[in-house]
């Protein structure tokens, strides 16, 4: 590292110092929610955030937005709260000149290294963000999947995403597996493994953004890890349409006979639009309307809390009962899936 890098990641590290977060994190005065003190299959409250982005030149104004929103959730029952893709990327305002480097990476021949960038300040914003999000579903006693992080690790950089129980403790991470073609330029690598978690909520599981475009994600994680709610942060850097949003957490739902939570990161971030609409989606047959949609975001760019309650035991029995999804055809499956999905068969056209 040159001597001007390392005295600025001095200067970072200062600054972000985990004594200062803690004790602004403890000035909010949070008194647990008792949300999660008893939890009943057949009413969990979730909640998705549509988080307006900007970059924050001073880590504790990154805080006090993170408390608020969860502070929002928090009061109004929500167990399980899940907050967007790239949702520390805000913290890198902390950097001088980031506007100007910034609006480089949208660009195809960008002299900035993304991935250079996030191994450079991405063991400091993260450090805070995890510092957060922990602090924060430890103190209102709620389950918090923080969104994801550009995140540095053995040399590459991976998007990765967390979730945290009422005790604030881990209770597991997930890596992004299929990027977007700008992520690969960015130089980010792709995760290898699809996670399911078993929480008294139910059985969770996060792919993030773009990995909800592939049918085959959601199969994974019903058929081996028995997922019932799909969390799904997104941050979409493309104008808003609605048809192009389908490609996403609502088809793999109805395929899929689970609940999905989507979460999104919209604004005006240097260089870059961000879109999207927060929700809460599930089968057809378990939805008012009968159209996948419980809750929505009425706007795809400001800020939401998008809340529902979940009847797991609903889910269950629709499982069990449905007329069509639960017909399999184990020859045709034997047959063909091994050749398309055997060794050094699948290859995705933007992919390595």
């Amino acid at each position: 590292m040159k001597l001007k890098e390392k005295f600025l990641f001095l200067q970072l590290n200062r600054r972000t110092r985990p004594s200062l977060i803690r004790r602004r994190l403890k000035r909010n005065g949070i008194r647990p929610s008792g949300n999660c003190d008893s939890m009943e299959r057949c009413s969990v409250k979730v909640g998705a955030v549509q988080v307006e982005a900007r970059l924050y030149s001073n880590p504790l104004d990154y805080v006090e937005e993170m408390c608020r929103h969860t502070g929002q959730a928090a009061a109004a029952g929500v167990q399980l709260l899940v907050f967007p893709e790239n949702n520390s990327l805000q913290l890198l305002g902390l950097i001088p000149g980031i506007t100007a480097i910034a609006e480089t990476l949208a660009e195809d021949n960008s002299p900035v290294r993304a991935a250079d960038l996030f191994r450079f300040a991405g063991p400091v914003i993260n450090r805070v963000a995890l510092q957060v999000f922990s602090y924060l579903a430890g103190a209102y006693g709620i389950y918090i999947m923080s969104g994801s992080f550009p995140y540095p690790e053995a040399g590459a950089v991976l998007n990765r995403a967390f979730l945290f129980g009422p005790d604030g403790g881990q209770v597991g991470r997930q890596d992004k597996v299929h990027l977007m073609p700008l992520e690969h330029n960015w130089g980010l690598a792709a995760g290898r493994h699809f996670n399911v978690f078993s929480t008294p909520l139910g059985r969770l599981a996060m792919p993030v953004c773009m990995d909800a475009s592939y049918f085959e994600t959601f199969r994974i994680l019903v058929q081996r890890g028995g997922a019932e709610i799909v969390m799904v942060p997104i941050a979409n850097a493309e104008p808003y349409n609605f048809w192009l949003a389908l490609r996403g957490i609502w088809p793999r739902v109805q395929e899929s006979t689970v609940y999905g939570i989507k979460s999104a990161l919209v604004g005006q971030l240097p260089g870059f639009t961000l879109t999207g609409r927060a929700g809460v989606f599930a089968p057809l047959e378990l939805t008012p309307g009968r159209d996948g949609v419980i809750s929505e975001a009425p706007h795809f760019d400001r800020e939401a809390l998008v809340t529902a309650v979940l009847d797991m035991e609903a889910l269950a029995q629709l499982r069990k009962n449905h007329p069509y999804l639960g017909d399999s055809n184990p020859a045709f499956v034997q047959k063909y899936f091994p050749s398309i999905y055997g060794k050094n068969q699948l290859k995705y056209h933007f992919g390595k």
